[in-house]
């Protein structure tokens, strides 16, 4: 971890007070190459009504055309909440070279709290992993969000 991780998931977090604006479960996602940012997403599964649709894969997406090819090789992709099994899949499928994340899930986490799909020998690709970069400040948002919607 280093400085440009604190950076970038500044950037991710403001991607998933944008989700929150739009009623969407805040978390952000951007896609970084080179140390530039080559794309960005939030979730959009109920505005889109795609339940793919979540930050990683809109991210993911959106470069993947931005390179003209759906590796993406030598990449990194933050985001604000522990992916689920759709998401790491997709990552795997992408070659994504490093995952980091703030806030752990609980409940359908599939690095380190459901699942740990990132297991040595369970695919060919091997995914780098950070974990815990403004882990606080994710956890935050998605408490106070799913906290407002509950009244």
């Amino acid at each position: 971890m280093n400085d440009q991780d604190n950076i970038f998931m500044r950037r991710a977090l403001e991607l998933a007070k944008m989700a929150e604006q739009a009623g969407e479960v805040p978390v952000g996602a951007l896609v970084v190459i080179d140390n530039e940012i080559i794309a960005e997403g939030f979730n959009r599964p109920i505005s889109e009504h795609d339940p793919t649709a979540h930050a990683e894969i809109v991210a993911m997406r959106i470069a993947s055309k931005k390179i003209g090819n759906y590796r993406l090789l030598n990449s990194t992709i933050y985001v604000t909440l522990e992916p689920c099994v759709m998401c790491i899949g997709a990552m795997m499928h992408a070659r994504i070279k490093r995952l980091v994340y703030a806030a752990k899930d609980p409940k359908t986490g599939a690095v380190h709290s459901k699942f740990n799909l990132l297991e040595k020998g369970l695919f060919n690709h091997q995914m780098e992993c950070d974990s815990s970069i403004l882990a606080e400040e994710s956890s935050s948002l998605l408490r106070n969000f799913f906290q407002a919607r509950r009244g």
